[in-house]
């Protein structure tokens, strides 16, 4: 996302989550405990609107997403959402199916690193949040369910049949996304889909020790890797060499590819600036 805005300033409150933020790293919180942090309407449209109001605020320099309560997020409000869209038309159901993706393409496309911490369920959406962060860490008690072919739709929601096949392969994909079945942290974690399986109850700490060890690193190396996993996944060799060419011909030139050689010489640590 472009870091150019126009008059909009930063939104202090958000009426369908929770954040913080603490020397470069941010913290997003779903907070509907009661409903498992089912998501509204405005609850996707709050994630929304705040990842792009992050992604152009240089002083973030890594994400966690976690969710408060038993559970990290149930996928959409079975009345709030799909008991309004069965009364909705064609144009406003594609409306909203593209704002539920805007959503996906936020968090794959902002510039820094973004972690789930998932406990308890990862439903529906919330399955497809977690898909679509760069890290998944999850306590042992966490499953993992893609259920939207149980409701009659398909299971290519939100990117899920783009995401998933490029983290587990295509056959686990294809068992995941039409079955529905639940999927535990200890499978979850052998097929690809975890980044890290921590103790019972330390995927919160885990994810905050995480981002903090990116937040203090290189962040603009970081950036561009996330933007060439995300755009040469469907480019061929040549065209995805090319672009790595290209970028680390612009890092070369940047000051912390320069204290780094100044650090090695000098025997100490990288003072990272993110330029």
């Amino acid at each position: 996302m472009s870091p150019f805005t126009g008059s909009a300033t930063r939104t202090p409150d958000w009426r369908h989550l929770r954040l913080a933020v603490d020397d470069g790293v941010a913290t997003i919180t779903l907070a509907r405990p009661d409903k498992l942090n089912a998501l509204t309407f405005g609850a996707y449209a709050d994630l929304r609107d705040l990842l792009a109001e992050l992604s152009r605020d240089k002083s973030v320099r890594a994400l966690v997403l976690g969710g408060e309560g038993r559970g990290f997020c149930s996928g959409g409000d079975v009345d709030e959402i799909i008991g309004a869209t069965l009364a909705m038309d064609t144009a406003q159901l594609l409306d909203f199916n593209r704002m539920t993706g805007q959503v996906v393409r936020a968090i794959r496309e902002c510039p820094f690193p973004v972690i789930a911490a998932v406990h308890g369920v990862a439903a529906g959406a919330g399955a497809v949040l977690a898909l679509a962060a760069d890290f998944r860490v999850a306590d042992p008690s966490a499953r993992f369910s893609f259920l939207f072919t149980r409701v009659g739709l398909s299971g290519g929601d939100m990117g899920a049949a783009y995401l998933l096949p490029r983290v587990v392969g295509l056959g686990h994909a294809t068992r995941l996304l039409m079955l529905g079945e639940p999927v535990r942290a200890p499978e979850a974690e052998r097929i690809g889909l975890l980044s890290e399986l921590t103790e019972e109850g330390k995927a919160p700490e885990a994810a905050q020790t995480l981002a903090r060890r990116l937040a203090d690193g290189p962040a603009l190396a970081y950036a561009q890797t996330k933007a060439l996993l995300t755009a040469e996944l469907d480019m061929p060799l040549a065209a995805a060499v090319e672009m790595d060419a290209a970028t680390q011909a612009l890092l070369m030139n940047g000051e912390d590819y320069a204290e780094f050689h100044a650090a090695f010489t000098e025997k100490r640590p990288p003072k990272w600036q993110g330029r």
